[in-house]
């Protein structure tokens, strides 16, 4: 799980150069994969904080008699997608050599100034949690569907090939 971000990121950078005519051999996948880890480990521990932190939070609304659990659900499960947007922003402008830290800071900007793009990923989780919900095994192509929308979100802005 902690290898979330990095896969994520060495998936995006591979299907970004595949679409770019660039090598897409499983080889330079894995050897992408390592790249992404190195720095990606670190991103990988503080997005099971931040997801740990959420769900204790939907725990607590869980407890009979907390006032405003449906609004303050709503509100953990809204917080808990735009932070998967940001994530899959930063990870989609992933490339061999890149910053976590300024992957994130640059996917948190863009995903303030574009709310098109924040909400086609936004859409895209909704649709990854409706189509999990409802048979579990679509969870691993649905996921390679987010992350392409995450990459079209990028191409979108106007981000080099």
């Amino acid at each position: 799980l902690v290898a979330g971000s990095a896969a994520v990121a060495a998936l995006s950078w591979h299907l970004w150069g595949f679409r770019g005519g660039t090598s897409s051999a499983l080889g330079d996948f894995f050897r992408d994969l390592r790249l992404a880890w190195r720095g990606g480990w670190k991103a990988g521990l503080a997005v099971i904080g931040a997801a740990l932190f959420l769900a204790v939070d939907l725990a607590v609304l869980t407890v009979e008699g907390v006032p405003g659990r449906p609004v303050m659900a709503l509100l953990v499960m809204l917080v808990a997608g735009l932070a998967a947007t940001v994530l899959l922003r930063a990870a989609a402008a992933w490339e061999p050599g890149s910053s976590w830290r300024a992957l994130f800071a640059g996917a948190l900007e863009e995903s303030r100034a574009d709310f098109g793009g924040t909400g086609v990923l936004l859409g895209g989780l909704l649709v990854l949690a409706v189509c999990t919900w409802a048979l579990w095994i679509l969870f691993v192509p649905m996921s390679g569907c987010l992350i392409g929308a995450a990459l079209a979100v990028r191409r979108r802005a106007g981000a080099p090939s």
